[in-house]
């Protein structure tokens, strides 16, 4: 499974955006945005958002019933 920042790596690239680009149409700092790709594990949720959402994307939780409890 593919982690949020390869997803956002990928996109940003299908879309020909530099790092640069991205975290100006986002707010946020392009170290914000390499951290992101990189999978640093301590990002903040709202601009984890910020980014998806200039690259057409959204974070969805999706409910499931954990194996031990079937």
């Amino acid at each position: 499974m593919d982690s949020i920042g390869d997803t956002a790596r990928t996109r940003r690239k299908e879309l020909l955006l530099t790092q640069s680009d991205l975290a100006e149409l986002a707010m946020v700092s392009e170290r914000f945005v390499r951290q992101l790709e990189s999978g640093k594990p301590t990002v903040r949720l709202d601009k984890v958002s910020a980014v998806l959402a200039v690259l057409g994307l959204e974070l969805a939780v999706v409910q499931h019933v954990p194996e031990a409890l079937r």
